[in-house]
């Protein structure tokens, strides 16, 4: 078992940097999941890979709207599954999950029977001092070729 990439940023700024970072890395059909607590940057991060995608729109999280739009060098579908009841829901995930955009999906375990096998998890923790530790899991081949690349290895 491979260590999972770890970042640890010091401020909102550098939650969005590390998603802009990424978004380059980007492909038509790429499904990450967010992980953590409320508050710990999943939707900063978020913000961060729309900007690296071009996207001038504001983004928050889609809590009571279950997904958002946007549209820049990939179409991004920013997804907030928190306040679902379970993965039966039908909401045209594949749609999605398989189409010609990023999708970004909050709390995405939640669904976790619905994902793609590809999907790359993360997760967002708050650390005693307000820092935050997010983590690329290495669970597939995808994930761990963002994280080569993320991480110059």
């Amino acid at each position: 078992m491979h260590e999972p990439c770890l970042w640890i940023v010091k401020s909102e700024q550098e939650t969005r940097e590390l998603g802009r970072r990424l978004a380059p890395l980007l492909q038509p059909g790429d499904v990450l999941a967010l992980e953590g607590d409320l508050g710990a940057g999943k939707t900063t991060f978020t913000q961060g890979v729309a900007q690296g995608l071009g996207i001038d729109a504001y983004i928050d999280s889609p809590t009571f709207t279950l997904i958002k739009e946007y549209h820049g060098r990939l179409p991004l579908y920013h997804m907030d599954v928190y306040r679902l009841e379970g993965a039966d829901e039908d909401l045209g995930w594949d749609e999605y999950f398989y189409g010609d955009g990023v999708t970004l999906v909050e709390w995405a375990s939640r669904i976790q029977p619905l994902m793609p096998e590809e999907t790359v998890w993360f997760t967002f923790h708050v650390l005693s001092t307000g820092e935050r530790e997010i983590r690329l899991h290495l669970r597939n081949d995808r994930s761990r070729r963002m994280c080569e690349e993320l991480s110059g290895r």
